[in-house]
């Protein structure tokens, strides 16, 4: 059977069974997998691979600026808090070393299809510096006309004119940062935000000119209700956005410092949580939101659903993307990209990143290079993740692969779910039903090497 793309079911008790922990798959291999063997020598003989025969893929561009005034406690994000503005301006200067120490493997001038700019809050730096750092980029990379330049915004640090300012620039996409309107669960996470700077700064971003303006949501924190969280979900609906991104929040008190300062008491629990889940997903489609897959929803007519309706949609280190099969520049600290069948990451932290680009060298820490195992397994995780159904034939005519062979145990596995209900398993087609469709990272997993083998190294945050 052929489900439309934003069909869901919310089945309580199958979520309930299946809650278990599992990557979000951004990439595969997951990030946890890349290795210390893979550094600047590497990556540069993939750069210098770009070009053989006169055809490369198109690019992306990362850049991670890391700084924030203040934290957010819930916040698993490589970031480090300051109210010295001076340390982003010497961080623009690293940058640039970074943009110089790259250019000679980019071979003149590359065109570019999308830029984004994550955090952190880009919107810590000044405007001097943010215009320096895109003339620095425009050096080295040209704009293609449909560029998608996308920008994470704070409403807290984005006075009036800002968002006039980064569409003269060149920036057509904004996400803004919510979390949860309600003042008892902003306090206890440490961001107050109010809903009046909030719609300010969205009025501004259409004023502008942006095409396409997603909130970033956050269900299961701490003091967070059903009651509350529906007046959050008026306010967000009331905003209009093209997007929103409904986060689980994943409570990881050993690795990630800023959430010990959370009251693990003051945390909905699961049954709560489920209830905050539905309760959300009922609200936005009945607003008029498609559900894209995971924790994304987009307007009918925003690129992101257009791109899933004529399979474009893919899953990078960002999300959800239009932009299917682009090699990915990542600039700044920590930062992740992919130049051909490998990923990369810069080193983590500022000093260790400053250190490398101080000595010459690219700041790489650890990367992969994929395995034609792992090549046939990414497409397979992505077209399940990006479009609920895979055509078995596709992936043996691009993998030169037998696919019920070659994947035999996992089709065994794939019985057991469909049993359940959670996928179809057709002559050539592998569909995950609208009952499995909030599931669909466990479906994914399937197709894990690694988790399978239990050899993953790191914490997962729950499905659900």
């Amino acid at each position: 059977m052929h489900y439309p793309a934003s069909d869901l079911v919310i089945d309580p008790v199958l979520i309930r069974k299946y809650d278990v922990s599992g990557p979000r798959y951004t990439s595969y291999p997951t990030a946890d997998r890349f290795v210390e063997a893979f550094g600047e020598a590497e990556l540069r003989q993939w750069h210098a691979k770009r070009n053989i025969g006169g055809f490369s893929q198109p690019l992306s561009v990362y850049v991670h600026l890391p700084f924030c005034d203040t934290v957010c406690y819930y916040c698993a994000c490589n970031k480090v808090a300051t109210r010295d503005k001076s340390q982003s301006a010497q961080y623009i200067k690293y940058l640039e070393k970074e943009l110089a120490l790259l250019e000679p493997s980019l071979d003149g001038v590359q065109p570019i299809g999308q830029m984004h700019w994550g955090g952190g809050t880009p919107t810590f730096l000044a405007r001097d510096e943010i215009q320096a750092l895109m003339v620095s980029i425009e050096r080295r990379f040209r704009r293609q006309p449909d560029c998608e330049c996308a920008i994470e915004i704070d409403p807290r640090t984005s006075p009036p004119g800002t968002m006039a300012f980064l569409a003269d620039l060149g920036f057509n996409r904004a996400s803004l940062g919510v979390q949860d309107f309600d003042a008892q669960v902003q306090k206890a996470v440490h961001r107050i935000q109010s809903e009046e700077q909030t719609r300010r700064v969205a009025g501004e971003a259409r004023a502008a000119g942006f095409r396409s303006l997603n909130v970033d949501l956050i269900y299961g924190l701490p003091k967070q209700t059903l009651n509350s969280f529906d007046r959050t979900l008026d306010q967000v609906i009331a905003l209009d956005p093209d997007r929103v991104a409904l986060y689980n929040y994943a409570h990881l008190p050993t690795i990630f410092k800023p959430q010990r300062r959370i009251v693990a008491a003051d945390l909905p629990g699961a049954e709560s949580k489920l209830q905050i889940l539905s309760l959300a997903i009922g609200r936005l489609t009945r607003a008029g939101y498609l559900y894209i897959g995971m924790d994304h929803f987009a307007r009918p007519d925003d690129e992101l659903a257009l791109a899933q309706s004529q399979g474009r949609l893919q899953r990078n280190f960002q999300g959800y993307s239009t932009r299917r099969g682009s090699d990915l520049i990542g600039l700044g600290v920590s930062a992740i990209g992919s130049i051909g069948p490998t990923y990369y990451q810069n080193e983590k932290r500022l000093e260790d990143y400053y250190g490398e680009l101080d000595a010459g060298r690219l700041p790489v820490t650890r990367g992969l290079e994929l395995t034609p195992d792992d090549l046939v397994r990414r497409a397979v995780i992505q077209g399940l993740a990006c479009h609920f159904r895979l055509s078995i034939e596709s992936v043996e005519l691009s993998y030169l692969v037998d696919f019920k062979k070659y994947f035999a145990p996992e089709m065994d596995m794939l019985r057991r779910l469909e049993a359940e209900g959670l996928v179809e398993l057709q002559d050539d087609w592998i569909v995950v039903t609208p009952k499995g469709r909030l599931l669909v990272r466990l479906v994914c997993a399937v197709f894990d090497r690694y988790l399978r083998e239990r050899q993953a190294r790191a914490e997962y945050s729950k499905v659900i």
